[in-house]
């Protein structure tokens, strides 16, 4: 089948260190692409190993335009794949020969699945080690919805992978290293294999195709170009994962595979059907990556979806400022943008990563897929008291840049604390802010929100008077304290008869009260305290609502220390994600937290991942996802939310109160 014209999207994905990078290498260099090295991006990830940006590179095969996604394999920069894969016809899911992969690989291919998104498997040998590879797809099958369906068996000769089978056609294959794959026979010793192997094959589809089946049950077998319009359907309809083999490193296979994506991956048209957007109408883009370039200002990177784009036109109701071409790092400027392609848009103020833009309006899709939750946080102040203004819009434009960083300030002291998905990164988010929004920041970790209540109960008598010439200040309460149950809170009540505090001034009395619960005797907000105002006294002309507000706080001030304050410290209920061999290790950390396990099942939405269940202090949760990473093979990750305080005592909160105390001197 021939397609159109417009360009085919293909994003690469999979677990960290399975030589995704060095593959889009190998395959510009098969394709004689310029510019072939596929490292580097827009980013600080420029001069490091691992990829931290999504990348983009353009190459031809066949007289087809292709373009290829280099996307990140660390779950910390699982969004940037997301996102490019939202706006991709397929994607390959790259692995080497580890079944210890299968869990790396479960939510990928639970994203994929549940989006539909068409999607092959290179199976890339790394070296001639590894599992056999129909031992590996089975263990990958137990994460997969789909089925893995062998496209190609390989050869060997001591040890080492020499060619392929193709399973439709039953033709050998040499593995190349430049130019076409050479034709080689099928040695003799290797037809069983082979055969086993394509019966496996035949059997997959004919689940999928019930002419296929009633077929093999007669013992007929279509022609191979009939077998390929089924893989092709089948692919297309996201009901099966072909798995193509191969070596990035020694560029071997790459001819078989880039075959395999020309007939089989989906056109911008189909695409675009599966997406639910119209085939008609004006132009259409989809923004999928967004930048803040130092003297260069906003872009946009974006998926035209139909029409045309040029320079000075319109989208999103604003003037495109700039068309580019984008190939690794380098940007080339282009007049106009087709239907299909990548490409860089300059300065489109209203578009933000995810947008559907046409000339006129800008809409968010309910589909685009929601950043994961923080695991790891830093309040962060700018290295120069000047920058302080920066800081913020700079804040503002590194969560549009990478949606899976957040920003909020947190209650007590009002800091500024950034959140993101693990160490590294927030480290490549502050290395950001110095680089390209040019705000150097620093960061800590962020405070604990203790709170302090009380034990005891009692009844005070509080006056403020002061004289200075002219009216003076005279405020007389009595009130009484009592805890409450916890998580009531504050509650204020006015039993005050005969107007000995008048009706005007009760109002201050409350608000003087809070002041004085802002702090307490610990140096923490008082919570879970009722404070009854009883009686009192004013005077006609020195009485005033801040004579009176002054008096409570007073008040406060005075019986709290008296009612043996105690402190309390946030639980948080944690689901902690991780593989289910990574369990046993999960909760040994949980538990040297001083967390409580509540329990844990089998994740509702991952194959063969565990939820583990618990209340574990937030004093106890900084750095958590660092041991959690490491106790999981760099996997595990959580969701927490507050639940409850509950009281601390003993050594851990002498040392709070202390360290509390300390920076109250500062």
């Amino acid at each position: 089948m021939k397609h159109p014209a417009p360009p085919r999207v293909i994003a690469l994905v999979g677990p960290q260190g399975t030589g995704k990078t060095t593959l889009l290498e190998s395959l510009l260099r098969t394709t004689s692409a310029e510019g072939i090295r596929a490292g580097g991006g827009n980013g600080t990830a420029s001069e490091r190993e691992m990829t931290l940006e999504l990348t983009v590179h353009g190459t031809g095969f066949l007289n087809e335009h292709w373009t290829f996604i280099d996307c990140p394999g660390a779950p910390e920069f699982a969004q940037e794949a997301r996102q490019a894969l939202q706006i991709c016809d397929a994607a390959l899911v790259v692995s080497d020969a580890s079944p210890e992969r299968a869990a790396a690989l479960s939510p990928l291919f639970t994203f994929l699945d549940a989006r539909r998104i068409p999607h092959l498997f290179f199976l890339n040998l790394l070296d001639d080690g590894g599992a056999p590879v129909r031992e590996l797809l089975e263990v990958l099958q137990a994460v997969s919805s789909r089925p893995l369906v062998l496209r190609e068996v390989p050869l060997r000769e001591a040890g080492k992978v020499v060619g392929v089978v193709d399973l439709v056609s039953e033709r050998a294959w040499g593995m190349e290293s430049k130019g076409p794959p050479p034709r080689i026979p099928l040695p003799g010793e290797e037809r069983p294999r082979e055969e086993e192997a394509r019966r496996q094959l035949l059997e997959r589809l004919a689940d999928l195709d019930d002419v296929l089946l009633e077929q093999l049950l007669e013992d007929k077998v279509p022609p191979p170009n009939v077998l390929y319009g089924q893989m092709e359907q089948a692919l297309r309809e996201d009901r099966l994962v072909p798995v193509f083999i191969g070596s990035a490193e020694r560029g071997l296979g790459l001819q078989r595979l880039l075959k395999g994506l020309r007939h089989e991956v989906p056109s911008v048209e189909e695409t675009r059907a599966r997406l639910g957007l119209s085939q008609e109408g004006e132009p259409l883009v989809q923004a999928f990556k967004t930048w803040y370039l130092p003297h260069v200002g906003k872009q946009s990177l974006v998926r035209v979806w139909r029409g045309e784009v040029r320079e000075g036109g319109t989208l999103a109701g604003a003037r495109v400022g700039g068309v580019m071409r984008v190939q690794g790092s380098q940007q080339e400027p282009l007049e106009t943008a087709l239907e299909g392609e990548v490409v860089v848009l300059g300065k489109l103020e209203p578009l933000r990563t995810g947008d559907l833009a046409d000339p006129e309006s800008v809409r968010h899709p309910d589909d685009w897929p929601q950043a994961p939750p923080p695991v790891h946080q830093l309040a962060i102040v700018a290295e120069k008291r000047t920058d302080d203004v920066k800081l913020t819009g700079a804040l503002g434009r590194l969560v549009e840049e990478d949606p899976s960083f957040s920003v909020d300030q947190e209650p007590d002291s009002q800091m500024l604390v950034l959140g993101g998905q693990g160490e590294l990164h927030l480290r490549e988010g502050l290395e950001r802010l110095r680089t390209r929004m040019r705000v150097p920041v620093v960061g800590r970790p962020p405070p604990v929100p203790y709170r302090e209540t009380l034990r005891r109960q009692g009844t005070h008598h509080a006056r403020h008077k002061r004289q200075s010439g002219g009216h003076g200040q005279f405020g007389d309460v009595v009130v009484e304290v009592q805890p409450l149950p916890r998580g009531q809170g504050f509650r204020f009540t006015s039993a005050v008869v005969g107007g000995t505090v008048p009706r005007q001034y009760i109002p201050a009395v409350e608000e003087g009260v809070k002041d004085g619960l802002r702090r307490g005797p610990l140096g923490f907000p008082v919570v879970d305290v009722a404070v009854t105002l009883t009686g009192g006294t004013y005077h006609s002309v020195d009485s005033s609502d801040q004579a009176f507000r002054t008096t409570g706080r007073l008040a406060m001030t005075e019986i709290l220390p008296q009612l043996e304050p105690v402190l309390l410290e946030p639980i948080l209920l944690v689901d902690v994600h991780v593989p289910h061999e990574a369990t046993p290790r999960a909760q040994r950390l949980v538990t040297s937290r001083r967390g409580q396990i509540l329990g844990f099942d089998a994740h509702p939405e991952l194959p063969g991942w565990e939820v583990l269940t618990a209340y574990v202090p937030q004093a106890e949760m900084q750095d958590f996802i660092v041991e959690l990473r490491s106790a999981s093979s760099g996997l595990g990750s959580f969701v927490a939310r507050q639940d409850h305080y509950a009281e601390l005592v003993g050594k851990q909160a002498e040392r709070v109160v202390n360290q509390q105390q300390a920076a109250a001197q500062r």
